[in-house]
């Protein structure tokens, strides 16, 4: 399974992709606004926003992309590790 971080605190990545690993993810982080998003964020099953750190234009983007791959989306206002810890359990409850 992959998923896909939009947003989130840039000093928090490692954290966020050893989360997704526990839970058996394999993981992309994106924090910041990159001219070519779109092609670096592939054919997730999964794809997180982090509400409250990112901005419109990413979200735009990853809802785009998502439409276009069939991925899950979940957007959650805090980037903390727990609130991603919580979304990956209740997805791998789902899933299994």
């Amino acid at each position: 399974m992959s998923a896909v971080i939009i947003g989130g605190v840039e000093s928090m990545e490692r954290k966020y992709k050893d989360i997704c690993k526990k839970h058996n993810y394999k993981a992309k982080v994106f924090t910041k606004m990159s001219g070519n998003l779109r092609e670096k964020i592939g054919s997730p099953d999964l794809i997180v926003l982090f509400t409250n750190t990112v901005c419109h234009k990413m979200v735009k983007c990853a809802l785009e992309e998502a439409e276009r791959t069939n991925a899950s989306v979940i957007r959650c206002h805090t980037s903390s590790a727990t609130a991603l810890e919580s979304i990956l359990k209740e997805c791998v409850n789902k899933a299994g």
